[in-house]
């Protein structure tokens, strides 16, 4: 039981973390607010929620190989597979953002030049839409809980 409620507490942890940093992410990128201590601190963060969301994966297998429910079980859910193909699906879309803040980032230290208003516009709105995605993961996770379409 306590190995239960270890797994479940890192893994809340973990989901916790990734999603203020894609929240600290949605706020740095607004034209009004950057410059190059921002830029910098947009590389940081984004590195932080490539590695929150690294923990997220891997306190979620961990409960699924170690969980009370055992591999087997949380496998054979077609819920489970739901989440974690929206998880790719949410990594898949981080690359984007992830690259820009990289280039922004050799950018400002090359020659100072800031990102437009509408490059921070329009990665902005990717990680917008990261963020909203991820907020579905947590409702197939409670319905999986519950047995809502389990086998």
């Amino acid at each position: 039981m306590t190995t239960e409620a270890l797994l479940a507490y890192g893994h809340i942890l973990a989901i916790l973390m990734m999603a203020a940093f894609l929240a600290s992410e949605t706020a740095l990128c607004r034209a009004e607010w950057i410059n190059r201590a921002a830029v910098e601190r947009l590389a940081r963060v984004d590195l932080l929620s490539g590695i929150s969301a690294l923990a997220v994966l891997l306190t979620g297998l961990a409960r699924t190989w170690w969980g009370i429910k055992g591999a087997g079980w949380y496998w054979s859910q077609p819920l489970l597979h739901a989440k974690v193909t929206l998880f790719v699906v949410i990594g898949a879309m981080s690359i984007v953002p992830t690259l820009r803040f990289l280039r922004w980032r050799r950018a400002v230290r090359a020659d100072g030049s800031l990102p437009t208003a509408e490059q921070l516009r329009a990665t902005r709105r990717i990680v917008m839409i990261e963020a909203h995605l991820v907020a579905l993961i947590p409702l197939l996770a409670v319905f999986l809980a519950r047995g809502v379409g389990t086998r």
